[in-house]
């Protein structure tokens, strides 16, 4: 897609408007999307390779806490999703988290996996500038090189759908809308702490299911999970490159796609869990493997996360709710079933990066 269209196509994004109810006989009138700034544009902006850093998680700095789940005494609920993964509280303004009770949320965040916070509209309110530096607490911000920003917010990512647009990355001629995967896997340093938020949402639908690649491991054999240690695999971000250049999700690669080398068993800097780490959209093979030995373990261990309901938890949006999740240790996938209402789905993702994933099995070179 040309630059020339896809910035006529963000250009005419802002003029959505919301209707609303009619009242008293009147005529339905128009009013301007609440959330228009932040609607997805597409700079032809081109970015160079992204460069290492370290990476120190604040969740350690959690662990010397005498109290590591203070910032949740408040809380007027803390109910679990899963008794493996998942936490929803109530009662609790991450808004007004300072920089100790954020470790510790990164920390509870690594033991559950995902956390989700409803009532958070101060959090939604705070704009940008707070996004930007709520993220930067916990890694270097990622920009990512396909997908839809707000104007001049390039560290914000999207996830865009109305009546008629569609940004997101949807497999047409599927079956299921459902791809199992870990954001941007194929970076080299991915993401650890994400989060995620929706801006407006479809009155049903549009819910995000969650697994815990702990508990999908752990369902595994201990021989073969053994096996599994020994093993790394490919991790590729051109085919999502080639999907925007067709014209799809924008039409724009700002940053040349990578593959990294990735251990398939990965352990968690912080709790020192191991976790399946491969995942159906980003994971091409497995290192040393023939072809046909590689794909069959692979479609073995996606159809494990497919099918494998009693590691999952599922996301049913509400407005002001705000998920983070640990990308080191879960997969997910969104789910359009909303399409026929054609109702909007505006998100926004704060996605920083972590460290390079760390073999489970010591002294795995990922470099040879």
């Amino acid at each position: 897609m040309a630059t020339a269209t896809v910035e006529t196509i963000t250009q005419n994004l802002p003029t959505l408007s919301l209707r609303s109810s009619p009242t008293d006989g009147q005529e339905q009138s128009e009013e301007p999307y609440r959330y228009a700034h932040l609607l997805p544009y597409f700079s032809p902006e081109t970015y160079p390779p992204l460069t290492p850093f370290e990476h120190i998680d604040p969740a350690s700095r959690a662990l010397s806490h005498s109290n590591p789940r203070s910032f949740l005494d408040n809380a007027t609920s803390v109910t679990e999703l899963t008794p493996q993964l998942g936490t929803e509280v109530r009662g609790v303004s991450l808004a007004q988290l300072d920089s100790d009770a954020r470790d510790q949320l990164a920390l509870e965040v690594a033991r559950r996996g995902l956390m989700v916070f409803r009532d958070q509209e101060e959090f939604l309110e705070s704009g940008p500038d707070f996004y930007r530096a709520w993220g930067r607490h916990f890694g270097r911000l990622h920009i990512h090189p396909t997908s839809g920003h707000p104007q001049g917010i390039p560290e914000l990512h999207l996830v865009y759908k109305d009546a008629n647009t569609t940004f997101n990355y949807e497999l047409e001629g599927s079956l299921s809308t459902t791809v199992w995967h870990s954001d941007v896997s194929y970076e080299q340093q991915p993401p650890g702490l994400t989060t995620f938020f929706l801006l407006s949402q479809p009155t049903t639908g549009g819910d995000t299911l969650f697994t815990s690649q702990i508990s999908t491991l752990k369902k595994l054999s201990p021989q073969f999970v053994a096996f599994l240690r020994t093993l790394k695999a490919v991790h590729s971000g051109v085919e999502q490159a080639e999907y925007s250049r067709s014209g799809k999700r924008g039409g724009v690669v700002r940053r040349e796609p990578v593959e990294s080398v990735h251990p398939v068993v990965r352990r968690h800097p912080v709790t020192g869990e191991e976790a399946l780490f491969v995942n159906r959209q980003f994971t091409r093979r497995i290192v040393g493997l023939k072809r046909e030995e590689s794909d069959n373990i692979l479609r073995f261990l996606y159809d494990h996360i497919d099918k494998s309901a009693d590691n999952q938890a599922r996301l049913k949006w509400a407005p002001n709710t705000v998920a983070l999740w640990d990308n080191r240790i879960t997969a997910h996938s969104a789910i359009v079933d909303y399409a026929e209402s054609k109702e909007r789905r505006h998100g926004a993702r704060i996605t920083p990066q972590a460290e390079r994933p760390i073999p489970a099995l010591e002294g795995l070179q990922l470099d040879d």
